[in-house]
């Protein structure tokens, strides 16, 4: 999965062309559920709370560059 920081969400494609979603809050409070909003698929996310990105500050000063960082799922 790919992880947006400005949307703070993470996204995979889907068969049916758009993409799966989850949110970084829900993931923290033990959601593991993502779901394609277009479609009925939904896959399990699996992965250590340790490799979720850390909050972002307050204001870091008007840094406007996408960061992505990678983790790994695990469709069922």
């Amino acid at each position: 999965m790919t992880y947006d920081t400005t949307l703070q969400i993470y996204h995979y494609p889907c068969p049916c062309g758009d993409r799966f979603e989850i949110n970084i809050e829900d993931l923290r409070e033990g959601e593991e559920i993502a779901v394609c909003p277009s479609c009925s698929l939904q896959i399990r996310v699996i992965f250590d709370e340790g490799d979720l990105p850390l909050p972002p500050p307050p204001d870091d000063g008007g840094n406007s560059e996408q960061q992505k960082q990678q983790a790994v799922v695990e469709v069922v």
